[in-house]
C-alpha cells in the first residue's frame, strides 16, 4: 500500500512537468520562505515574529517607485546587491512602468522575484483596495480576530474532583481549551503607527478565571520622519543594533538555502505587533538624525517570567504560557530595567556604529544552578555591553561585522566578507568568536548556539548561476565550543554542509534538490543527513501545485534511525472570484523523535504554525480565504492528523486519548 502511494505521487510529479508555461507566481511564496527558515532553526518565537512582520508588509506593500533601500531592507530574503540594483535601476532608467521590468535586473532570479512580488506594486497598476482618499486623510484602521482550537480533549481539560485538585492543583488547566487573539492597528502613511494586541493561549483563563480578559496585552505608538526626529517609539517596541552581539530582536537567518543572508540590516526601533510575549522592550526609544549621524536612546522597564525567590533568580521562563498555577506563580516576578544608546554614521560606502546598553534585575541576583556547563554563565544583578559595528562597501565587495565586550571584559566578534566578482556568482565568508565568559542577555547573533557565548567557527556560503535556468546554493559551517554545553561532558565541535540545486526552465514550474549534513563530536560522533526533493508547478494562472519528498537519517551515538515524508499541496485562486483555497496531504514514516519531519503547509496571515511529526501517519489540511465585502475577509484552516502506530498523542497534560488530532484556525480581518 505504501509503495503504491509513492508511485502515484511520483507519477503526478512527472506528468505535471508538461504544464503550459505561464508567467505566474504564487502570492504566498514568502510563506514558503518563512517555512524553510523555520525548518532550519528551533527559534520558533522569532520565526513567529518574522511571519508577523511579513504578514503586515504583504498587506501593506511598497510602491516600487517610492520605496527606499532601508524599507526594502526589511525584506530579509533580499540581498544587499538586489536592493542596490532595484534602487539604482530606478535612478538610471526612471520609474518602473510594470513589475515585469524586475526581470531585467541581473541579480534578481525568478525565485527572488516571486518572493518580492507580494510586497511591491506600481501605483497605476494597483490602487489601494479600500477608500484611498479617506485613508490618506484619516489613516487606515485594521482589526484582526483569531481563534484556534483542537477538537479532541486533552488530559489537562479533563474533569477532576475538588479533593484531587486541592492536593494537586496543577493537574488541570485553569482556562478554556482555545487560543484567541485580537490585533488592532491604525496607521497614517508611513509616519504614524498605533497598535494594540491581546492574546490568550489555549488553557489560559479568559472568561472562567478570577481575572477576566486576555493573558497578554501589548500596545505601541511609533512616529517616524518628523523633521530631525527619525523615530519615536512608545510602549512596546523592538531594538536592533549592529550584528546582534549586544542587542537584537530580529530573527537570525543563520544557515538556510539563503546562503548569503547572514547580515542584520535593521538598526533602530520598530513596533512590536506580535503575540510573542518575551522578545520586546517596553518603554520609550528615540532616534534623531543630524546629517549623516543617527543618535538613538532607549529605556525599558519590564516584568519577566522566572523561577525566583526574594533574592535569587535561577532561570527565566520564555514560552509565555500561564495555564496552570505553577506557571502563573512565575509570571512577571522579576523587574528588569534596561537602557542604552547607539550613535551611527552612515554614507553610501561606509557606515559605523557604537552601542552601549546596561540592564539590571533589581534587588535579585541571577544565580543559575551550578553544573559544569553553567560554570561560565552570567551571575549577578547588573551587566553592561558595548560594541563597535561597521560596514564597508568597495566595488564588488562588502566587509561588515561587530566587536563587543561585556562588563567582565570578555570579547565577542563577528566579521564577514561578501564578494560578487561576477553577476553569476557570489560568496560569503564569516568568522565568529564568542568567548565562553561573554554575557549578552539580549544578544542574538549568527551561530549554532542559542546564545552568544562559548562558540567559534567559520562559515562559507556560495551562490552560483551556472546557466540561465540553474541556481546552485551551498554552504559549509565549521564550529566548536571550547567549554561544555548542555548534555555534553566535554568540549565539542562540529560541521554542517548544505547544497541545493534549483532548475527553473519555465516561469510556470521549477524543481529543486537539497542535501544537508550535520555532524557533532564530543565523547562520540553524532550525524544527521537530510534530503529534500521538491517540484512547484503552475499549470494555469489560477492553480499552483507543489510536491515534496523529505528524507532523514539520524545517527546519534551510532544508533541509526530513518524517516521520510511525501506531501502534495495545491492552491486555487480564480481570477473572477475573491477567494483562495489551498489543500495539503502528506504521508510520513519515521523511526523516532530524532527523525521528526516538519510539515510545510499553508498558513493564515498572522497565524504561524509549523507542526512536526514522527511515527507513522497521514496529515491533511485545507484552508481558504474569502472577501466577504470590499474591506472584510474571512480565512480558515482545518488540519487533521491520523497516526497508524499509536493510540495516544502527546504527553502529560497535552495527552490525547486516540490516534486522531484535529485543529481549527479562523482569522477575520476588517479594514476601515
Amino acid at each position: 500500500m505504501e509503495r503504491l502511494f509513492i508511485i502515484v505521487l511520483i507519477s503526478l510529479l512527472i506528468t505535471s512537468y508538461d504544464a503550459k508555461s505561464q508567467i505566474n507566481t504564487s502570492v504566498d511564496n514568502w510563506m514558503d520562505y518563512v517555512e524553510s527558515m523555520a525548518g532550519d532553526t528551533d527559534d520558533q518565537e522569532r520565526i513567529e515574529t518574522l511571519f508577523t512582520e511579513l504578514s503586515y508588509l504583504a498587506e501593506h506593500p511598497f510602491d516600487i517607485n517610492k520605496v527606499t533601500a532601508e524599507e526594502l531592507g526589511r525584506l530579509s530574503f533580499l540581498s544587499d546587491q538586489q536592493i542596490d540594483e532595484i534602487v539604482s535601476y530606478r535612478e538610471k532608467y526612471g520609474l518602473f512602468v510594470s513589475l515585469y521590468e524586475l526581470k531585467q535586473l541581473v541579480s534578481l532570479d525568478f525565485s527572488s522575484i516571486g518572493l518580492l512580488l507580494p510586497f511591491v506594486y506600481v501605483e497605476e497598476a494597483k490602487a489601494p483596495s479600500y477608500n484611498g482618499k479617506r485613508m490618506r486623510t484619516y489613516g487606515k484602521n485594521e482589526l484582526y480576530l483569531r481563534y484556534d482550537r483542537s477538537f479532541q480533549q486533552k488530559k489537562g481539560y479533563g474533569e477532576y474532583s475538588d479533593s484531587l485538585l486541592n492536593v494537586n492543583p496543577n493537574k488541570k488547566y485553569l482556562g478554556e481549551p482555545f487560543a484567541h487573539s485580537l490585533r488592532y492597528s491604525y496607521s497614517k502613511g508611513s509616519n504614524i503607527q498605533l497598535g494594540i494586541v491581546g492574546e490568550k493561549d489555549a488553557g489560559e483563563s479568559f472568561l472562567s478565571g478570577k481575572k477576566k480578559g486576555y493573558d497578554y496585552y501589548s500596545t505601541h505608538l511609533i512616529i517616524k520622519e518628523m523633521g530631525v526626529l527619525k523615530c519615536l517609539a512608545l510602549g512596546d517596541y523592538k531594538v536592533s543594533f549592529g550584528q546582534g552581539l549586544v542587542i537584537s530582536n530580529d530573527f537570525s537567518p543563520s544557515r538556510s538555502s539563503m546562503v548569503l543572508q547572514t547580515k542584520r540590516r535593521n538598526n533602530g526601533f520598530r513596533r512590536h505587533f506580535s503575540t510573542n510575549e518575551t522578545d520586546f522592550f517596553r518603554g520609550i526609544g528615540s532616534t534623531v538624525t543630524l546629517g549623516k549621524l543617527d543618535m538613538s536612546l532607549f529605556y525599558s522597564f519590564r516584568k519577566l517570567d522566572a523561577t525566583a525567590d526574594s533574592l535569587l533568580i535561577t532561570s527565566f521562563k520564555t514560552d509565555g504560557l500561564h495555564r496552570i498555577q505553577r506557571e502563573l506563580d512565575k509570571k512577571g516576578v522579576v523587574s528588569t530595567h534596561t537602557g542604552g544608546g547607539n550613535i551611527r554614521y552612515a554614507s553610501p560606502l561606509l557606515s559605523a556604529g557604537f552601542t552601549v546598553i546596561g540592564y539590571s534585575f533589581g534587588n535579585r541576583r541571577v544565580e543559575p544552578e551550578f553544573k559544569p556547563y553553567t560554570a561560565h554563565a552570567f551571575r549577578g544583578s547588573f551587566n553592561m555591553n558595548m560594541s563597535l559595528d561597521y560596514e564597508l562597501k568597495f566595488r564588488k565587495m562588502i566587509l561588515y561585522g561587530e566587536t563587543a565586550f561585556s562588563r567582565n571584559g570578555a570579547l565577542a566578534t563577528l566579521n564577514c566578507l561578501q564578494v560578487t566578482p561576477a553577476s553569476f556568482i557570489s560568496w560569503l565568508i564569516t568568522h565568529r568568536y564568542y568567548d565562553r565568559r561573554y554575557h549578552a542577555f539580549y544578544g542574538n547573533a549568527f551561530g549554532q548556539n542559542c546564545n552568544v557565548q562559548n562558540e567559534q567557527g567559520v562559515y562559507i556560503g556560495m551562490q552560483l548561476f551556472p546557466a540561465s535556468d540553474w541556481k546552485l546554493s551551498m554552504y559549509a559551517d565549521l564550529f566548536s565550543s571550547p567549554w561544555l554545553k548542555y548534555g555534553m561532558n566535554t568540549p565539542s565541535s562540529g560541521k554542517e554542509y548544505m547544497a541545493e540545486a534549483t532548475y527553473a526552465p519555465r516561469n510556470a514550474w521549477s524543481v529543486s534538490f537539497r542535501y544537508q549534513h550535520k555532524e557533532k563530536e564530543a565523547e562520540s560522533v553524532s550525524e544527521q543527513h537530510r534530503i529534500r526533493l521538491q517540484a512547484i508547478v503552475s499549470p494555469s494562472e489560477t492553480i499552483s501545485l507543489r510536491t515534496t519528498l523529505n528524507g532523514i537519517l539520524s545517527d546519534p551515538l551510532n544508533k541509526k534511525s530513518y524517516g521520510w515524508m511525501v506531501s502534495q499541496s495545491a492552491g486555487y485562486k480564480p481570477a473572477s472570484l475573491p477567494i483562495q483555497m489551498d489543500g495539503y496531504f502528506s504521508y510520513f514514516d519515521t523511526d523516532d523523535y530524532a527523525t521528526r519531519i516538519t510539515s510545510y503547509e499553508k498558513n493564515l496571515l498572522y497565524a504561524f504554525s509549523m507542526p512536526s511529526f514522527y511515527g507513522q501517519g497521514i496529515r491533511c489540511a485545507f484552508s481558504f480565504k474569502a472577501s466577504v465585502l470590499d474591506n472584510l475577509y474571512l480565512s480558515a484552516k482545518l488540519g487533521w492528523v491520523h497516526y497508524f502506530d499509536r493510540n495516544e498523542i502527546g504527553t502529560d497534560m497535552e495527552l490525547i486519548e486516540g490516534s486522531d488530532k484535529t485543529d481549527l484556525n479562523v482569522l477575520v480581518g476588517w479594514k476601515f
